[in-house]
């Protein structure tokens, strides 16, 4: 199925209110490039069919390699799952390589990307898969974590850790044949492809192009968060893991507005999100962290009782972060008071913008929140 791309739409688009398309397809066409490693990350996942398409003339591969045709610049195919394979306009295979000519964009979904497509049949249907430079990768991810206009230093940090990140993930995804990571911020980084490029996200992935952070020579888990509310957690107060380099640092984010926060539940908003308590009679943080976090929410109603542990706290009531004070309300309900957002561990995307802010450099902001790493150049398997 084909879904035309019409260029006088996209111009028109372009002079109104989305003129600024035209401006990154620029901007990404000048944009610096250094090849370095390619990374697999999965735009779709488990779905029965996506979009696909590119900027320019794109060649259309099997799963040996042998070119089946080409796909026309600025049009958009529907791939679709059928038994043994994918099918994509007149052709059918196991799976589907797409290549875009020159310098083009492939787009999947509904964004454009660098790199090229893979489109291949899992357990439960199509992964459209973008294999993408990882350098280039990171010219979106820094503008989809922070904001471009923040201190070059805090955007160089955040260039470092995301790098370190991709490349942990990648290692520890080794025996996945499909994917390297995703792109969901809820598991991974925020990935839109070339809609999150500028000027102020090349320069902070250029500058540091091909270094990571490792903790004895190996790479390390560089987890990053919003903000802490003025104090990082240990690994171990929130995961079960225990890495020496993620320990609790002081923070510098407490005065951000978006990291206090209040939040009030109702007993029957509650007992929806958390099965088997019936109707919700208390809330009881059993144990906190050194810092104020709770580590062990007992949650208790007049069907049960369920206690949430760690990370767990704020994925089941969907909190900004775990660093709360419980208090009751009018009408039997819960008032939640908080500080941070994210899971406090690792950098502090508020704090290293306040210590850029005071002249801290990004080695001296790493240094801050992964504690005894070193940085050091990729060495690329």
């Amino acid at each position: 199925m084909k879904f035309q791309f019409l260029l006088s739409a996209l111009f028109s688009q372009i002079k109104g209110r989305h003129w600024w398309i035209g401006i990154l397809f620029w901007m990404a066409l000048i944009a610096p490039s250094q090849a370095s490693v390619i990374l697999r990350v999965a735009i779709e996942r488990g779905v029965n069919q996506v979009k696909i398409g590119a900027s320019t003339t794109a060649m259309v591969k099997d799963s040996a390699g042998r070119t089946l045709g080409q796909l026309p610049a600025m049009s958009a195919f529907s791939a679709q799952a059928v038994p043994g394979g994918v099918a994509l306009d007149r052709w059918q295979s196991g799976l589907f390589w797409i290549e875009p000519t020159g310098k083009g964009f492939v787009y999947i979904g509904d964004r454009w990307y660098r790199g090229r497509t893979l489109v291949v049949p899992t357990e439960k249907g199509l992964t459209a898969v973008n294999w993408v430079d990882l350098e280039e990768y990171l010219y979106s991810v820094i503008g989809g974590e922070m904001n471009t206009s923040w201190p070059q230093e805090a955007l160089k940090a955040q260039a470092i850790a995301a790098r370190t990140y991709a490349l942990y993930e990648r290692e520890r995804q080794r025996n996945n044949p499909v994917y390297d990571l995703g792109d969901s911020p809820d598991r991974w980084q925020i990935y839109k492809g070339v809609i999150s490029e500028s000027r102020n996200t090349y320069d902070p992935v250029d500058a540091t192009a091909g270094k990571i952070l490792t903790y004895n020579n190996k790479i390390i888990l560089s987890v990053f968060h919003a903000c802490s509310g003025g104090h990082t957690e240990n690994v171990e107060d929130v995961w079960t893991s225990k890495e020496p380099y993620l320990r609790a640092v002081e923070d510098y984010d407490q005065n951000i507005s978006a990291c206090n926060w209040v939040k009030t539940f109702t007993p029957g908003e509650i007992s929806a999100r958390i099965s088997g308590v019936g109707n919700v009679k208390s809330m009881i943080p059993e144990s906190l962290s050194p810092f104020r976090s709770v580590k062990v929410l007992k949650i208790i109603g007049d069907r049960g009782t369920k206690v949430l542990r760690g990370e767990e706290v704020r994925t089941a009531l969907r909190l900004k972060s775990t660093r709360f004070s419980v208090s009751k309300g009018t009408n039997g309900s819960f008032v939640l008071q908080g500080l941070g957002y994210g899971h406090a561990v690792g950098m502090s995307q508020w704090g290293a913008y306040s210590l850029a802010k005071r002249g801290a450099s990004y080695l001296q902001i790493l240094g801050h929140y992964y504690q005894g790493v070193a940085l050091t150049p990729i060495q690329a398997k």
